[in-house]
């Protein structure tokens, strides 16, 4: 396709998805053998994060696949595939960037690597990618862009509010249009690819989920049209809401790996009515009512 495409001399766009690392957690051999042995750090969780469980969070700790990765011995028999799944991916793409260089593309080419979702893998005691914590939401994201412009943020980092619905907007402005924000609810990350960061951008993030084809839905006695998970944060702190229940609150900042569920802190009544009022905008009147 891209070789077509040169041929051709036209702008192109590639969409390449990799299904793994996914379940069923199998990889081919050298990769199965790779990480045997290797290992395994401990699974981010405590007994006291699943005796206090908020509702949702352990109807879906009860969910098979997140009971499996609970027992002794699963993550040390998946993660080491896991990894090896990850070590192909790296030498097919190294094999894509090796053909950009031979034809020359390697100098015009935008590309971000970047997924769908994270993996509990034991995690909070789950499986699967079914909450907002940050294992699951917190996806990858790296951008190279060829241009001059973007050498003076090369090899950096950026702490800014970032969402997948970004990328389309990049990638109009990238080929010099302009995005339609009427379609589109996300915003251009070229300035910061750019050193040229926006005097505004988003004070939150929001993800949603649908859980009304899992078992949770049968657990809970939810109506079909009521399974519905929202999460909003700010730079600190996350909340996760489920209609019919209290909300998840998590201090990013003064517990990074989400143990402590605050949702019923008194003392934050008002970090949860911000982030509540916030999610409640987005909900009635769109991502770009708050972002501009």
């Amino acid at each position: 396709f891209i070789r077509e495409a040169k041929i051709d001399g036209r702008p192109w766009c590639l969409h390449l998805s990799y299904i793994k690392p996914h379940w069923p957690y199998i990889a081919p051999e050298p990769y199965a053998s790779m990480y045997k042995g290797s290992p395994i750090p401990s699974p981010v969780r405590t007994e006291a994060e699943r005796q206090n469980a908020h509702p949702v969070h352990k109807a879906f700790m009860d969910m098979r696949v997140s009971q499996n990765f609970s027992k002794d011995g699963t993550r040390e028999t998946v993660i080491p595939t896991y990894m090896g799944l990850i070590k192909q991916i790296d030498d097919q793409l190294g094999l894509l960037f090796a053909m950009l260089r031979e034809e020359g593309l390697d100098e015009s080419t935008l590309i971000v690597f970047t997924s769908d979702h994270g993996d509990y893998l034991g995690d909070h005691w789950m499986g699967e990618k079914d909450l907002f914590h940050e294992v699951s939401v917190k996806v990858p994201l790296i951008i190279f862009d060829p241009s001059p412009e973007a050498d003076a943020t090369r090899g950096t980092a950026s702490d800014a509010l970032v969402e997948c619905i970004d990328l389309a907007p990049t990638f109009i402005e990238y080929f010099g249009g302009t995005p339609p924000t009427h379609i589109l609810e996300g915003r251009s990350l070229m300035p910061f690819l750019r050193g040229d960061a926006p005097a505004y951008w988003r004070e939150y993030v929001f993800s949603e989920y649908d859980y009304a084809m899992q078992t949770p839905r049968i657990a809970l006695n939810m109506p079909v049209r009521e399974c519905r998970l929202f999460m909003v944060a700010d730079a600190r702190y996350k909340l996760m809401h489920a209609p019919g229940f209290r909300p998840m609150l998590f201090d990013l900042r003064d517990d990074p790996q989400e143990l402590r569920d605050l949702g019923e802190d008194p003392g934050l009544a008002d970090v949860r009515e911000r982030l509540t009022e916030a999610l409640t905008r987005w909900s009635l009147l769109g991502h770009n009512a708050i972002t501009t």
